[in-house]
């Protein structure tokens, strides 16, 4: 296996997870094996040192990246992530998994992540905003609409990307609302982007369960993360008849056998900020989410949370990937064996990045498409590329995972060959 050595060689951290998955797509590469080294490394990583006069005068230093995986394809696509545990193997990996799903899907991007090592939750409205201009001000030299456009991540939103758009276009002396994704829709954001990831897990997972012969009525399932992702999910496949017996996000497990109430339990975490002390429900130990007994899990909150001993205990019949790298490899091999089936993130949360392709043609062009359009053009991508990622692991007896990265690697490969080394 290949790693960069200054990242060291923790087999399960994010990097090495994504290195894993590439090696595994190596013998049904044919001669593209030959470029398959272009993946191990990221074209570009950026470390960024980021001063903040905090409000009570003092100042602090936060360090940022931006990573561009690969950019064969097209510009780099990838959201920025706040969070207290940030780091640069996360971001690298995180962007090479977007470089994955963007050829997935076939959308004309190549695979980029950035991110600040900060809990926002504990920085003002204006230590926030200003972190966000400095951060945009500093990673700009390498960011642009046809260079690397940002969008929303963990702890971020369209009030931030309004800012990234807003201090990148007052640098370069012109409004481009193109230069990000996921903005405020009369700043140039597109219909539909709030709830694009979570609709592409329900219209992934619905049409995954449809080959298993698994109806969503009475399915039982179990949501981790009630984030933008995990909540949007719970609500499609509430409303298609299915319980959602479990949610665990940071503050509490919660269960009931009967079903959880979606709709109140989001007008709940509105109110208090997270889903602990909802009333009417069991309140479990954090352990038990990964013992209950499933139809379906869906992991929506970070990278890592299937471990092998998870995937022993799991008990289910589909896992859906809605959030990025959440199933170690030896857990992938493990429910493999034990006849789960995984959809991998590179397919299941790509909603996400193919609108964000919809806005960033959108302010191309200055013409809107209706709410109604992009589902319509969001679910014909999404469920185009699960059928041809199907079709490619059942004809060759590979796994779902398997199929899509050679896909992807496929795509990308051609292009780095056919484009060759400069100078």
């Amino acid at each position: 296996m290949k790693t960069l050595s200054f990242l060291g060689n923790d087999s399960d951290s994010a990097w090495n997870i994504f290195v894993t998955q590439v090696e595994r797509v190596r013998p049904h590469l044919g001669e593209l094996e030959a470029w398959i080294e272009t993946l191990m490394r990221p074209k570009r990583a950026l470390i960024v040192d980021i001063p903040l006069e905090m409000e009570d005068g003092t100042v602090r230093h936060f360090e940022g990246y931006r990573v561009q995986h690969n950019l064969s394809r097209g510009p780099g696509k990838g959201g920025v992530r706040y969070h207290a545990d940030v780091t640069l193997d996360e971001v690298m990996a995180l962007s090479a998994w977007m470089t994955i799903k963007c050829a997935v899907l076939n959308l004309p991007f190549g695979g980029a992540k950035g991110g600040i090592r900060v809990d926002p939750a504990t920085l003002s409205q204006k230590e926030l905003e200003r972190l966000t201009r400095r951060y945009t001000s500093e990673i700009g030299l390498i960011i642009g609409p046809q260079q690397d456009i940002p969008a929303p991540d963990v702890g971020t939103n369209a009030q931030v990307m309004a800012w990234m758009m807003d201090t990148w276009s007052m640098n370069v002396g012109a409004t481009t609302t193109g230069v990000v994704t996921g903005k405020p829709v009369h700043l140039g954001g597109s219909l539909g982007r709030v709830k694009a990831t979570g609709r592409g897990v329900f219209v992934t997972g619905r049409q995954a369960a449809s080959h298993l012969g698994l109806p969503l009525t009475d399915a039982r399932i179990g949501i981790q993360g009630f984030g933008n992702v995990g909540s949007v999910s719970a609500q499609l496949f509430a409303e298609a008849g299915a319980n959602i017996i479990a949610i665990q996000d940071h503050s509490a497990t919660l269960y009931s056998a009967a079903g959880i109430d979606i709709e109140a339990l989001s007008a709940w975490q509105q109110k208090e900020g997270k889903i602990a002390g909802f009333p009417g429900v069991d309140t479990v130990e954090p352990g038990t989410f990964w013992e209950l007994e499933y139809d379906i899990v869906i992991p929506a909150a970070l990278e890592g949370q299937i471990t092998p001993e998870r995937a022993r205990n799991l008990n289910c019949r589909l896992v859906l990937e809605g959030a990025n790298g959440p199933t170690l490899p030896q857990a992938d091999d493990i429910l493999r064996e034990r006849g789960i089936l995984v959809l991998p993130d590179v397919i299941c949360n790509a909603g996400g990045v193919t609108v964000s392709y919809f806005e960033w043609v959108q302010d191309f062009s200055s013409f809107y498409w209706s709410e109604e359009e992009i589902y319509q053009k969001l679910d014909q991508i999404i469920l185009n590329a699960f059928e041809e990622v199907w079709k490619n692991a059942q004809s060759k007896g590979i796994s779902l995972r398997t199929a899509a990265y050679a896909t992807a690697c496929e795509r990308i490969l051609t292009a780095r060959k056919e484009r060759g080394i400069y100078p």
